[in-house]
């Protein structure tokens, strides 16, 4: 019964990296096609575009490394494949953070209706800084994890110093999570986490007003511009509650209580990669040419079907 259960929800997480890459390289195709047919990109674009990416490398990361130790059975935590997946793993996760935290920001100062200097004075410079917030992403995150490979060489250091008993790699692993790098994760993550709620609850707070605004007025429910402010309300909270939780799981898993092992680890490892999955399909469909994109490619892949 157990097998079976681990089967199932094996197959469960290989079904959603499947969709999550598939969608998440939709993305970067549909608009590096663009940039290399115009040149450029617009600043959300230029956004997607790069979270797309860190998302299609990180589920495909998580997708090699999950079935590789699971298929060793025992988990070495301190050989070279895992540190270096481990570094890769956080810079991408950094990244990633990041990028979303650009993204509700832009959200913020194109949307919302808000009249204060300092958030007109934002609303036209930011989308200049794009690029710029961009790479400087990519050298914070290239910074933050070689900050975590010193300290786990720092740890680990230690380790053989002090020569713990017991099951040796499983009791460094632990305590090198949780006294060195849960605490510098946290600060870390923090930072990007901490800007993304301020302007993703500015932005909802915004467009729940307006909305309340327009209902006042005497707009129906039904009436167009009402719904396109509902929908994007319904998109903005489910992005609100898929990052939270992806900061939340990815905090727990810092512990690193579970392992391979573990009849619970599949499942665990679905709650993990559940942003990164889910939250691609959000973006397209709310965005019209990535909308209109996914609906032609599907079309052209019945039409090759049905020939």
């Amino acid at each position: 019964m157990q097998a079976a259960l681990t089967a199932f929800f094996m197959f469960l997480f290989i079904l959603q990296t499947f969709l999550g890459i598939s969608a998440n390289g939709f993305i970067a195709l549909v608009l590096g096609r663009e940039w290399l047919q115009y040149g450029r990109l617009l600043p959300l674009d230029m956004i997607l575009i790069s979270l797309a990416a860190s998302r299609f490398c990180l589920q495909l990361l998580g997708l090699i490394h999950n079935f590789y130790y699971s298929a060793r059975v025992v988990e070495d935590s301190g050989n070279l494949g895992e540190q270096l997946f481990r570094l890769h793993w956080h810079f991408l996760n950094s990244a990633t953070f990041w990028f979303c935290t650009w993204l509700s920001i832009l959200f913020c100062v194109k949307i919302a209706n808000i009249t204060h200097p300092t958030f007109l004075w934002l609303k036209w410079r930011f989308p200049g800084w794009v690029p710029w917030l961009l790479l400087g992403s990519v050298l914070i995150s290239f910074i933050t994890t070689l900050l975590f490979f010193w300290v786990n060489d720092f740890a680990y250091q230690e380790f053989l110093i002090r020569k713990f008993s017991g099951n040796m790699t499983y009791e460094w692993n632990t305590t090198i999570e949780i006294n060195y790098l849960l605490p510098l994760k946290l600060a870390i993550w923090s930072i990007p986490c901490s800007v993304f709620l301020v302007s993703i609850m500015l932005l909802i707070n915004s467009l729940r007003r307006h909305a309340q605004r327009m209902e006042h007025n005497g707009h129906s429910l039904q009436d167009p511009s009402t719904q396109a402010h509902i929908r994007a309300l319904k998109s903005l909270i489910s992005f609100l509650i898929l990052y939270v939780l992806s900061f939340l799981f990815l905090t727990v898993d810092a512990i690193k209580f579970m392992t391979v092992q573990n009849e619970f680890y599949w499942p665990w490892q679905i709650a993990i990669y559940l942003c990164v999955s889910v939250h691609p399909f959000i973006l397209i469909f709310s965005n019209l040419k990535l909308q209109s994109m996914f609906w032609q490619l599907l079309l052209l892949a019945r039409g090759f079907w049905v020939a």
